[in-house]
């Protein structure tokens, strides 16, 4: 198809309503998903949920090969399919939802800037330790990864995603840090949020933008997953006010909107899921 074939059809679609039976696709919830996929994922159902679009989720194995970028999350709606965040709020907005319209110039530009940061820093340290972390790599990335798949397609393709991660880092200059010099940097990043967010409800004051869905969706999972051990969950724990803004947001869309909005899929938080990590002092995702 053209690009000019291939504009029209996008024009078309984005002109179509939010259809009811829109899919949102990622890989198994668990035995499968991984810290980072999960997190991409969250922020998007925050996201959709924050715009009051319904979505079904469903967990395909195979969900990272049916994207169309290869990455996770992704969403069919209607005859298009959209991959991550960014082009699926472009996508969203298209059909008439955006959440920072109400933002001027200088704002949005200031959000764009910390959703930067969030994904330089929050999504590249995840991946760091998942696939260059050995202990991490062995206890969960390797058998979660290489789960659905029989040998040696499991050994093949988990060799492939590590050396892909790997070659990442170095280009980016992480593959020498160590796992304390990750820590730091996620540590700095939660300081600069918590600066940001203050005392407001959210990072824009009193309504939710696209930056509000992807911080949510990382700090959350970090929060409720178990790793191989609780450094990185501690050092987002030590600011009460992300912690407050994640609950906030836990209770607004994902307990007072119920599961009407992910058309009777699975519920992907618990009820007071952050109350119970308060309370125990640890994560519970991802058994070990």
């Amino acid at each position: 198809m053209s690009l000019v074939a291939d504009a029209f059809v996008s024009q078309i679609a984005a002109a179509e309503p939010w259809p009811e039976n829109a899919a949102l696709y990622q890989p198994l919830k668990g035995d499968q998903i991984l810290l980072s996929d999960n997190a991409s994922s969250l922020a998007v159902q925050a996201f959709l949920r924050m715009c009051n679009l319904p979505v079904q989720v469903l967990c395909r194995a195979n969900a990272e090969y049916m994207s169309p970028s290869g990455k996770v999350p992704f969403i069919h709606v209607g005859n298009q399919v959209v991959s991550e965040l960014g082009p699926i709020v472009q996508f969203v907005k298209a059909k008439g939802h955006s959440l920072s319209d109400g933002l001027d110039e200088a704002q949005k530009a200031e959000m764009k800037a910390y959703m930067e940061l969030v994904n330089n820093m929050l999504l590249t340290a995840e991946l760091h330790i998942q696939w260059c972390d050995e202990a991490t790599v062995e206890e969960i990335t390797r058998p979660r990864y290489s789960s659905p798949y029989p040998w040696p397609l499991n050994y093949i393709l988990t060799y492939q995603k590590q050396l892909e991660i790997r070659r990442k880092m170095k280009a980016i200059g992480w593959a020498g840090k160590t796992i304390e010099q990750v820590y730091d940097d996620v540590d700095q990043c939660c300081q600069a949020l918590s600066h940001r967010l203050g005392t407001q409800p959210y990072f824009f004051n009193k309504q939710p933008t696209e930056l509000d869905a992807l911080v949510f969706g990382h700090l959350f999972t970090i929060l409720t997953t178990q790793l191989t051990n609780d450094e990185l969950c501690d050092r987002v724990k030590n600011y009460s006010n992300l912690i407050a803004f994640c609950r906030r947001i836990e209770q607004k869309y994902f307990e007072e909107q119920g599961p009407a909005l992910s058309s009777g899929s699975s519920f992907l938080l618990s009820q007071g899921a952050l109350d119970r990590v308060a309370s125990s002092g640890s994560s519970f995702m991802f058994p070990k």
